[in-house]
């Protein structure tokens, strides 16, 4: 036991000889950070610190106690870290400046590694944390709570720009321009997060590969979620709901190609998921329930798997603008389907088509929505059925499930 002892303090010199700075008020903490040595901590004890622009540059573990408020006062942004093995917990942030020429965050990251920020609070920044060209960083248990104004002048709560093997985890954002951001993102995780009414989007993905989320709940956000021009993501488990608008999906997938989409919910959203340019996607086991719209595929999509999904209580299941859809269905359970089942395999015997007459119309000309659920769309739906003739006739699904297919919980 006692060689183990003398090893580990050989491994991990830094934190034996590490010094603790306890501070009370912002003239201490900045000096603190000024003499502070390598691997120092510094307990910052309860109160109120007016800090600008306070510059991190070596390995510090900075640890509030009772959430001392470090406040910008609207003048500008308030941590600004640019070196590797920081750790910052134990904050309240607030009144970060707004400025449309300089992305001010109350924790802005910048060229750094393995840097931690869990545990804070942050209230009306205009970004809350922000990660810039940095890798290997945790942001975990974080509540960031902004002001939405006008999408110009509201910054993202979480955002991440240029950076690789990020993990965002167990945060709670609202009221931002988007709840987190990734662009130029790789081999990521955003798991166990819930983001709520942002202007935007609760999460917007652009050009960030072999990412992973999971976990999720994306709720009341003005547009939904939207992930653009990416390839390799893995979503699953994930909850999207209650986004509603003109221009509101659950999600919104624009050129997204070899990617996986399961076990997530879509849930009362104005559309559940809008494809536009996807290739070689896999759903499976997800939920469309009470929506506008499960499922709308654009015409240039292709080669993407539908698979054992349930569809219950949409307005539409299935939407698309074209005739000629090369994308399939197999064995899915749609409420709408009044097949039968002979030979009880627990596949209907019939296939089912779920683009009904009435949304292709609706797609031509939007006045006919005033006959939604009329004796007359009912009738066009039935004859469309027996004789296809306007609706894509390769998009069917040729074994639909009888029952409702048997798909795991979330657990977000």
């Amino acid at each position: 036991m006692k060689k183990n002892f003398i090893i580990l303090l050989i491994a991990i010199p830094s934190l034996v000889f590490a010094k603790t700075w306890q501070v009370k008020n912002g003239i201490q903490l900045q000096n603190a950070v000024k003499i502070a040595q390598k691997g120092d901590i510094i307990e910052v004890f309860a109160g109120k610190y007016l800090l600008k622009n306070l510059k991190i540059e070596k390995s510090l573990i900075i640890i509030g106690k009772d959430f001392p408020v470090f406040d910008a006062q609207f003048k500008g942004e308030i941590l600004t870290v640019s070196a590797n093995d920081v750790s910052i917990s134990g904050i309240q942030f607030q009144n970060v400046g707004e400025t449309s020429m300089i992305d001010w965050a109350a924790v802005k990251v910048l060229e750094a590694e393995r840097v931690r920020v869990f545990n804070n609070k942050f209230y009306h920044c205009y970004f809350g944390v922000y990660l810039s060209s940095s890798n290997h960083c945790l942001v975990e248990k974080n509540r960031v709570i902004g002001i939405p104004k006008e999408e110009q002048t509201t910054g993202n709560g979480i955002h991440a720009w240029k950076c690789d093997s990020i993990t965002i985890q167990n945060n709670y954002v609202e009221g931002h321009r988007d709840g987190i951001y990734f662009e130029f993102v790789t081999n990521s995780i955003i798991e166990h997060n819930y983001s709520t009414k942002n202007i935007r989007y609760g999460l917007h993905f652009m050009f960030s590969h072999k990412n992973t989320y999971q976990y999720n709940i994306f709720a009341k956000n003005g547009a939904g979620v939207a992930v653009m021009y990416t390839k390799g993501v893995k979503m699953k488990h994930n909850t999207f709901e209650n986004n509603w608008g003109g221009s509101a999906f659950g999600i919104l997938l624009k050129d997204i190609s070899d990617s996986e989409i399961e076990h997530n919910v879509f849930n009362s959203n104005t559309v559940g998921v809008y494809m536009e340019g996807c290739s070689r996607l896999n759903f499976k086991e997800n939920i469309f329930n009470q929506n506008g719209i499960g499922l709308r595929i654009q015409a240039n999509c292709d080669e993407n798997i539908i698979e054992n999904n349930n569809f219950l209580a949409n307005t539409f299941d299935v939407a698309t603008n074209g005739n000629v859809v090369f994308n399939y269905l197999k064995e899915n359970y749609w409420d709408k389907y009044e097949g039968y089942d002979l030979n009880h395999d627990g596949k209907g015997d019939v296939p089912y088509r779920p683009v009904s007459l009435f949304s292709t119309l609706i797609e031509r000309m939007p006045q006919a929505m005033i006959l939604l659920r009329s004796f007359t769309a009912t009738l066009l739906d039935k004859i469309e059925k027996i004789i296809p003739s306007l609706t894509p006739e390769n998009l069917k699904d040729e074994n639909p499930r009888m029952k409702p297919n048997l798909i795991q919980p979330i657990k977000a």
